[in-house]
């Protein structure tokens, strides 16, 4: 008891002995520096109207440019130009109000009808803006209520409308008195105004071509913080390799896209930190449900076996380089529509080898390795993209299907062919598809897999579910996001069951980042700009605090 109570007193000592304000002094962000990355291609048009068809273009138009609305990594819309905005109850009638005093890089306010004026470009895109954008577009009526607010007139209910709203918004002051084709060709295209983050600051040129582009930060940004980094620099090369050259002679920090031509290598990169996030894009063979020739296709005890029977990993480990995810079903996972419910099929032969003999496909003839059933041979035409990368993997697919006693002739097709030629018309028997989701956060699987879409829209595999044609109709007329996420994981569970369609994989974009940089992190992407969607995290400068700025401050009497 005496030890005990001598232990006690000492305790009581140490602790009162202590420092009361002792705080964690932890290096903190700081402002400063200049980060240079390096892009794969060419600079075209530094304008959101214009940058569809190039993607360097985007990289830098993401931190110029402003829209609306912009999306998290799980496809969440959040405020940005908008710092509100109301659905009325019907689901035809958007209203937005925008942040009050944005400025645009040259000082001059932001207003709804910079808004307007945008919306217009895109109704009246010419060549360069996708012809179903410009239709879209022309359906909607815009309407500035003031220079703050501006409303949206659906002629329907439309939940993924806001998907739509990401537009980087441009300076109506600037080009206004233009038509489109002179917008198309004006300085304002080399030498942007926007309202985001980073500033135009001047080209880099060399032997009289543009090589790079610098930004600087926009101190007068609407944010609610101005981000770490002073300048950014993005410099141009014609492909990975140079660009990876360009890192090793201390040109450039980062490397925006790394292909997996240059992945082992910068993989041994040592100051190198490699970044991936999911790409929109999933990967299917689809299978025509409604061709005669293939009956077989409307047996789901086929449909089960040809997904088991296909070594998925083994194309993404040694084809894929491990570049890509599993895919599960129809919808991107790691987005708010996603449900993580569904089952991982795994790869099992054995088990679809039963499959098929207990519903009885078996080999029936002599010296024959083909499954038949009623004298209908599992046979079928595979029809692929003709380049070497989907080559190897239709020839993988063929390889594991033949040993469950499938036969597969390949047909490798230019995929412009691919699609119009043949997935169009309904014209095929089985395909392998990418299907590429970029810049839509909104699943919408409606498209694909409704019954409405199977003649003459993008149901290629021809699937009639009732069922799940209705979850994706009433998804795509409600407004609350956890509805809509009851829908499609009820949507998801009946696409599991019966496996209309193989989902392969979804492929994964990689850059690369000198771990000088720091407070960086890549999620799931809907485009390779939002590489960036973090950019006020990182910071290459930081300080630790003395003990003079964490110290409380007295309150005034």
């Amino acid at each position: 008891m005496i030890i005990f109570l001598t232990g006690l007193v000492v305790g009581i000592l140490l602790l009162s002995e202590q420092p009361r304000n002792l705080q964690s002094l932890s290096p903190e962000p700081a402002r400063g520096g200049t980060y240079v990355e390096a892009l794969t291609g060419n600079l075209q048009r530094l304008n959101p109207v214009l940058d569809f068809y190039n993607s360097v273009d985007r990289d830098v138009d993401r931190l110029i440019f402003s829209g609306l609305i912009r999306f998290d990594e799980r496809g969440v819309p959040q405020p940005d130009l908008a710092e509100s905005w109301g659905i009325s109850r019907d689901g035809m009638i958007y209203n937005f109000a925008l942040r009050p005093n944005i400025k645009w890089h040259d000082g001059e306010p932001l207003t709804s009808d910079d808004v307007l004026f945008t919306v217009d470009l895109l109704r009246e895109g010419g060549d360069v803006v996708p012809a179903d954008l410009q239709s879209f577009w022309k359906d909607i009526e815009v309407i500035a209520l003031d220079q703050n607010n501006i409303q949206f007139r659906l002629p329907e209910p439309f939940a993924p409308f806001l998907d739509y709203l990401s537009f980087g918004v441009l300076p109506r002051h600037l080009l206004g008195d233009m038509d489109f084709q002179e917008i198309v060709n004006a300085p304002f295209n080399i030498q942007p105004v926007g309202t985001g983050p980073y500033r135009f600051d001047r080209l880099i040129i060399e032997n009289d071509q543009i090589q790079g582009v610098v930004l600087s930060v926009f101190d007068q940004y609407y944010g609610a913080r101005k981000p770490y980094i002073e300048q950014i620099i993005f410099r141009y090369y014609p492909d990975s390799s140079a660009a990876l050259a360009a890192y090793r002679q201390g040109e450039v920090e980062g490397i925006g896209n790394v292909t997996t031509d240059i992945l082992s290598e910068v993989l041994n990169e040592p100051d190198l930190a490699v970044y991936t996030g999911r790409k929109p894009e999933i990967t299917f063979v689809f299978l025509n449900l409604d061709n005669p020739q293939v009956a077989f296709f409307k047996d789901r005890a086929v449909r089960k076996a040809l997904l088991i029977g296909l070594n998925r990993q083994w194309i993404i480990d040694r084809l894929l380089n491990g570049q890509a995810i599993l895919a599960n079903g129809p919808i991107l996972p790691g987005t708010w529509a996603y449900y993580d419910g569904i089952k991982p099929v795994r790869y099992d032969m054995q088990a679809a080898v039963e499959n098929l003999k207990q519903n009885g496909y078996v080999i029936a003839a002599e010296g024959s390795s083909i499954r038949e059933k009623d004298g209908i041979a599992l046979s079928f035409k595979l029809v692929h993209p003709q380049d070497e990368l989907y080559t190897a993997i239709a020839q993988s697919i063929q390889s594991d299907w033949a040993k469950l006693g499938v036969q597969v002739e390949l047909e490798p097709l230019p995929y412009e062919e691919l699609i119009n030629g043949r997935l169009v018309p309904r014209d095929y028997q089985a395909a392998l598809v990418a299907l590429n989701l970029t810049r839509s956060p909104d699943p919408d699987p409606y498209p694909f897999w409704d019954q409405a879409q199977a003649t003459g829209g993008q149901n290629y595999s021809q699937w009639d579910n009732r069922t799940a044609s209705e979850y994706l109709e009433e998804a795509r007329v409600t407004t609350d996001l956890a509805e809509r996420a009851r829908l499609y994981r009820n949507f998801q569970l009946v696409f599991e069951e019966e496996t209309p369609a193989l989902p392969l994989f979804s492929p994964v974009y990689t850059c690369a980042i000198s771990r000088e940089v720091q407070g960086v992190s890549v999620g799931p992407l809907f485009d390779s700009s939002d590489r960036f969607s973090t950019i006020m995290n990182w910071y290459l400068i930081a300080r630790v605090p003395s003990r003079q700025d964490t110290a409380p401050t007295a309150s005034g009497q």
